[in-house]
């Protein structure tokens, strides 16, 4: 599962950095632009037997056979309206996050993080996927990390599916 449990340091954050915000359930997340693809309405998804449940499937993303993974129900392990794919890069290729509404692209201050990411660890949390947190006007912003969780065996059945 790559390096799933690779935890950032305030230092290795890239805060400070240009994000795209976005809901996931009823949670507020943003990722570094430079590890976003770009945004578009959900795709045709087809599920995968034997992956985690924040594995909703694959989609076919420009020819490419491409995970989806729900970020809210990987965050706080509920489902919620997807309404939105944010793909990304990632280490093995491109990956589709099923959120809800995109809410634009803002800087974040990397004093915020720092503050944000020492609170999270003193609180025992830890995630391969939450780099750090600051805010968003008066709710809590989880600075997500460049995404490692989708396990092998899902790249493994991603690219052994025929494209239609």
């Amino acid at each position: 599962m790559g390096q799933s449990g690779h935890s950032a340091c305030p230092a290795e954050v890239s805060a400070g950095g240009t994000s795209l915000v976005f809901r996931a359930g009823s949670l507020l997340c943003a990722l570094r632009l430079d590890d976003v693809i770009e945004t578009m309405r959900p795709l045709p998804t087809r599920p995968l037997a034997g992956t985690p449940a924040f594995v909703r499937g694959i989609c076919v993303m420009r020819g490419v056979p491409t995970p989806v993974v729900d970020v809210a129900w990987l965050l706080s392990g509920e489902p919620a309206e997807n309404s939105r794919f944010v793909a990304v890069r990632t280490e093995r290729g491109p990956v589709a996050l099923a959120t809800g509404q995109v809410l634009g692209i803002r800087t974040v201050d990397s004093g915020e993080v720092a503050a944000g990411h020492a609170a999270l660890s003193g609180a025992g949390a830890s995630s391969p996927l939450v780099a750090g947190i600051a805010t968003f006007g008066a709710e809590p912003l989880l600075l997500l990390q460049s995404m490692r969780v989708v396990p092998d065996e899902v790249w493994v059945q991603a690219a052994g599916q025929a494209v239609p």
